[in-house]
């Protein structure tokens, strides 16, 4: 369980053995040296010690021959510890990731939902462990019960794939996912309000997953280009949601945010132009990079203003 914090938010995981994230075995992007550069830059436009600064850097592995500032590329990253957790029992039994915060941990949690390539892949795993680092606790489920969509398959079979991954045991996971990470945080005794980001795939159910939050679990959501969302499942939602995609993404059409947008009270819409699916996770030119960089700054802020706001109140 999480042990309740001696001083605020500085509890961690206890009841499995924390592995702490390094460069060398991590799921973390293995791109090119420009997203290395790239993290370099994101995090010297932070305000926090040069020492911070370079232990998210390293994290990035960067070809061979190029060395970070330091040298240091294996070490250890003393900002976020990453677990693999088994949660449920018998055939509910599901796997999933947790990555904490360490040093700054604000003491709040966020679940995040994965697109079709699951909660291994690489681009999932990066985005929650930039979360992480800005201090949140951010647990990644396999939505999939390690079946996920693989890149190498015929885009025939796509739907046929689909149709294995049945609507209601998806919901029961995530359901099963929000009720560990609110015990948890009940037993730490600290905030029981989480945050909720989804790409892609995960963008449909986090919309669903807020329709039917009748316990009020989450404080706000972060939707990512969701697919196959339903607007008229918005009347039920209480809480802001910030809606992110590209004008030119087939699959999450901006006249159905826009819609959700006006029966959602506080939510947001935030498109950009020329994009299409998936860029802000899984950038593919520097162009593009540049927007997905601006569309974690904004995820960043909402968090900061929706997520940790209700943390404060909750809280006194």
């Amino acid at each position: 369980m999480l042990a309740a914090p001696a001083t605020t938010a500085s509890w961690v995981v206890c009841s499995v053995t924390s592995r702490r994230i390094h460069a060398s075995s991590a799921s973390l992007p293995q791109r090119s040296l420009s997203l290395f550069q790239r993290r370099c830059n994101y995090t010297s436009s932070l305000n926090v010690p040069r020492h911070v600064r370079k232990l998210f850097c390293v994290q990035v592995k960067v070809p061979d021959g190029v060395s970070t500032e330091q040298g240091e590329e294996d070490e250890a990253c003393e900002l976020v510890n990453g677990v693999d957790l088994l949660i449920g029992e018998g055939k509910d039994t599901i796997h999933a990731y947790l990555l904490k915060a360490v040093k700054n941990n604000n003491g709040s949690g966020v679940l995040l939902l994965s697109d079709v390539f699951g909660f291994e892949d690489s681009a999932t795993r990066d985005f929650a462990y930039r979360v992480a680092c800005n201090g949140y606790n951010v647990l990644v489920p396999d939505l999939f019960r390690g079946n996920p969509w693989r890149k190498d398959q015929p885009r025939s079979e796509f739907n046929k794939w689909l149709q294995t991954q049945i609507p209601l045991r998806v919901s029961k996971d995530i359901d099963l996912c929000t009720k560990w990470l609110i015990d948890e945080f009940k037993s730490a005794g600290i905030s029981e309000k989480l945050g909720l980001i989804g790409f892609c795939f995960g963008g449909g159910r986090l919309i669903e997953t807020l329709a039917r939050d009748t316990n009020s679990n989450f404080a706000t959501g972060v939707c990512f280009y969701g697919t196959r969302m339903d607007p008229s499942l918005c009347k039920p939602i209480q809480v802001p949601v910030l809606f992110i995609s590209g004008d030119e993404d087939p699959l999450c059409p901006v006249s159905v945010l826009e819609e959700m947008e006006r029966n959602i009270k506080g939510a947001k819409v935030a498109v950009y132009r020329g994009r299409g699916h998936g860029f802000a996770h899984r950038p593919e030119s520097q162009e593009e990079d540049k927007d997905a960089e601006d569309a974690f700054v904004v995820t960043r802020t909402w968090l900061q203003e929706k997520l940790l706001a209700s943390v404060a109140r909750s809280v006194v």
